[in-house]
Formats: C-alpha cells, structure tokens, sequence
C-alpha cells in the first residue's frame, strides 16, 4: 500500500494538482503590486486606486459561483482551460487599457479567472484526496499560493530594475498563463487519474488524535448542482453566520494586507522596485510558514492557527497607522509589513481546513461552495473600506480600523471554534 501513501499521491499528482496553480499565483504576484501604481498613474488618487485594487477580490467574489457550476458541468480541466486563456485576454487588457474605467475592468475580470483556478483546486482536494491527510494537501495547497505571492514581487522588482516599465512584469503574467493553460489541456487529467482514490477516501482509522474531527463524504457533481449554493448557505445559517463571519474577517485582513502595503509605499513616497521588494519580503515570510501552520492544526487544533495569525496580524495593521508621519517611515513600513507577512503565514490553510471540517458530512461541495462565497465576500469588502475610509479620513485611519477587523475576528474564532469544530474526546 506504500503507493497510497500521502507523501506518493501528491508527489505524483503535484504537476496537476499544484502545478496551474503555482503558476498563476506567479503571475498574479508580480502583478498584484504594481496595480495601485499603474492605477495612479492613469490619473487614479490614492483612494480610487485602492478602489481599483479591489477590483481583483471583487472579481474573485463574483466568480465563484459561476465558476462552482461551470466545474460541475464540464470539469475542472475545461474550466481551468478557459478560464486561463479569459484571463491571458484580460493581461492584454492590463498593457493596452488607455483609460482607468478600462483598467479596472481588466483586472476585475482577472478576479474572475483566478476564482475559477481556486475553486477547481480546491473541489478537486476535498473530493479526491483520502481524507486521512487532507488537512496537510489543503495547507499545501495554501502553500502553493503563497509560493507565488512570495515569488511573484521579487520577479516584478528585477523586471522592472532591468526595463524599467511595469509592463514587463504583466507580460510575465501572461507567459505564466500560457504556461498553466498548456498544463491543464496537454497534462494528464489528475481527475481521471485519481478516480481510484476517491474510493479510498474514508474517514481514517483512530489514531494520533489530531484535535479536531474529521467530516465529509466524496461527493457527486449532480449533488452540488441538485441542492445548489444559496439553500445550502440558508440550511447551514448557524455555522455560516458566525464561524464563516471569523473566518471572512481573516480573509479581510490578507485582502487589505495586499491593498494596504503598495498604498503605503507610494505614499511615503518609494519607488516602484522598492515597493516590489518589500512585499516580497513580507510574502517570503508568509511562505516560510505555511508547513508550520499545518502542522499547529495538526497537532494542537485549528483554533491555534487561527487565533495567533490574527492577534499578529491586527497588531501590525495598528502599529503601522501610527508611523506614516515619523521620522523614518520607510523603516517602519518594511518592519510591519513582515509582522503582517509572519501574521498570514501562521494561517496558512485554515481558511480552506476550517471549511472542510465543518461542511456536512454526505454532502460537502456546495457547503464549500458557500464557505468560499462569504470568506472571499470579507476580502472583497475590505479594500473597499480602505477605499472609502481613506478617502474620508486618511490612509493611517483605514488601517487602524483594519485591526479593529482583526481583533473581532480573533473573538469570533475564540468563541465559535470550539463550538462548531470540537476537539475529540
């Protein structure tokens, strides 16, 4: 049986599984930076490019369901297929766009494409991997995007430092998506591949107790499609309400996180190349943990996870809202943004672990479907708090309140973890 191994699964599989993935991450990365600055300099002040930049997670938002019902129907080869030659469309869309309106569309639609490359992955983990390690595949999976965030900024920084233009780094994006689309239509189809494992995905045997329950059956297609995501979101209101609110106020934080730190660089006044390089720094440090944080969940139980990477998190966002007017704020900048870095990465995967844990047991899929609705429903909303904040106030205020998010988020996963996500007996 040593080739059902977990360490022999995903090391075959990883090509499929992990591969489009990274290498959308990759490109997203290098890109994710630049768009405030891009943005402004097509005429967008600081809160109306921190509204563009929010274009992304809103497109995110948008495309999951469609994206849920279009893997349903035709598989998540197919969709990952279009989606990836959609969003090579829209990179072109990025390099020629003459105006912001048209700026912002293009990077809306990428949010699109990038819901549909995560929720594929995402269904293909929770119903194809053998449940006895699917914590670790789902952090792995989490560690697989944050690889990208992590490469990506240094990747945009040295094409930048070598022809000076933005534009070089979107070009990158798009041979990333080629690359990936090639994957996806010319590799083995990890589906058909691993139709075997699904058999084999029953509820482990006792064992190390791991702190936390393991739930869920394999289901069908034709039952995500036959329930639908809007009556599972209203038949599990209770869980999705105050759990799924925690766990949307995470995803708020990593969303502001990317939106907050370019803003803050530009308007302390760096260059574009020294704004790449620090969050590449943070996301190197996101990266570096994200092994770490499957394994706290593991060993110790999700909440141990969940709670310190909000405390960190909401910390940093407080203590860089004190430091735009000081003395040496370039130093405070690249200081909080690792503090932010190291707060993402001790959560690496919860977001996608919690929703497997608690998702119904005979029936997971469209349960997932509406977790990942309302968690990617706080990234979406809060660059646009930033936004509209920043345009009220000051950039400094917005991320204060950010940390408020923050420490509710980490009382809602002190109180509805244990509720919902019982450790064993």
């Amino acid at each position: 049986m040593t080739d059902d191994s977990p360490r022999r699964i995903l090391a075959r599989f990883a090509p499929m599984i992990y591969g489009p993935t990274l290498l959308f991450a990759l490109g997203e990365g290098a890109v994710i930076p630049l768009i405030p600055i891009i943005a402004s300099r097509l005429g967008a002040d600081i809160a109306l490019a921190a509204l563009v930049a929010s274009a992304l997670v809103v497109g995110q938002l948008c495309g999951n369901i469609p994206a849920g019902w279009a893997v349903a129907r035709f598989g998540e080869r197919l969709t990952m297929g279009v989606a990836g030659v959609i969003a090579l469309t829209a990179v072109v869309g990025l390099v020629l766009a003459p105006t912001l309106v048209l700026f912002a569309i293009a990077v809306f639609v990428i949010g699109l494409c990038a819901a549909a490359f995560g929720l594929a992955r995402h269904s293909f983990m929770t119903t194809r991997v053998p449940l006895s390690f699917r914590a670790r595949a789902l952090s792995l999976l989490g560690g697989t995007f944050r690889l990208g965030m992590f490469v990506g900024p240094f990747i945009a920084a040295g094409l930048l430092a070598v022809f000076g233009n933005e534009q070089a780094a979107i070009w990158f994006f798009g041979v990333c998506l080629v690359a990936a689309v090639l994957l996806v239509l010319l590799g083995t189809d990890p589906e058909l591949a691993l139709t075997q494992g699904a058999a084999d995905a029953a509820p482990p045997a006792v064992g190390e107790d791991t702190g936390e329950p393991v739930t869920g059956a394999v289901p069908t297609a034709g039952q995500e499609v036959r329930i639908g995501v809007f009556r599972t979101m209203w038949r599990h209101r209770n869980v999705l309400a105050r759990l799924g609110l925690a766990a949307a106020s995470l995803s708020a934080l990593r969303s502001a996180r990317q939106v907050v730190l370019p803003l803050w660089g530009v308007s302390i006044g760096l260059d574009a190349p020294t704004i790449a390089l620090v969050v590449g720094i943070s996301g190197a440090i996101d990266f570096a943990l994200f092994y770490a944080s499957g394994q706290v969940m593991d060993r110790f139980g999700r909440l141990w996870a969940a709670l310190p990477a909000m405390i960190v998190m909401a910390a940093g966002f407080f203590a860089l809202s004190v430091t735009h007017d000081t003395v040496n704020p370039e130093m405070w900048f690249a200081m909080f943004a690792a503090v932010l870095g190291l707060g993402n990465g001790l959560s690496s995967g919860i977001l996608l672990t919690l929703g497997a844990d608690v998702a119904p047991p005979a029936d997971p899929a469209p349960f997932l479907g509406s977790w990942r609705t309302l968690t990617d429903a706080g990234g979406a909303l809060a660059p646009l708090l930033v936004s509209v904040i920043t345009a009220v106030l000051s950039l400094s205020v917005a991320a204060g309140a950010i940390g408020v998010i923050g420490v509710l988020g980490a009382l809602g996963f002190v109180r509805w973890v244990p509720r919902f996500v019982p450790r064993k007996r």
